[in-house]
């Protein structure tokens, strides 16, 4: 069973920054790709950064030239670079990972709240 363990938020001022961590429960190389999600009230989860197995990286429309994604395969981890830091990046954010075998299994942290207020 593949545990993902997020850590690194907390509350923070408009214009701070912060470091998300997620660490798997084994190789992350089995991984096609991770990623980070995050989902505030009352809307959809969406897509903040994902990284592949070869180290491409994409991210969203709202967090481009603010978050870098980048991975540690010695460590199993996947991290998120936040600068920039706006009230609307207010949210819980999620780790993913995706691994495919004879079919899609998609894999989900337990979530870490990021708060950005003054």
């Amino acid at each position: 069973q593949v545990q993902l363990v997020e850590s690194g938020g907390g509350l923070v001022q408009p214009g701070g920054s912060l470091r998300l961590s997620c660490v798997a429960s084994g190789n992350i190389f089995r991984f096609n790709a991770m990623g980070w999600f995050r989902q505030a009230p009352g809307r959809q989860r969406e897509l903040v950064a994902g990284i592949t197995r070869g180290g491409r990286v994409n991210y969203g429309d709202s967090v481009k030239g603010r978050f870098t994604i980048s991975r540690d395969n010695a460590k199993n981890a996947v991290y998120l670079q936040m600068n920039g830091l706006k009230p609307e990046d207010t949210a819980v954010y999620y780790c993913n990972a995706l691994e495919e075998t004879s079919a899609l299994h998609t894999f989900w942290g337990q979530g870490t709240q990021v708060t950005v207020s003054s």
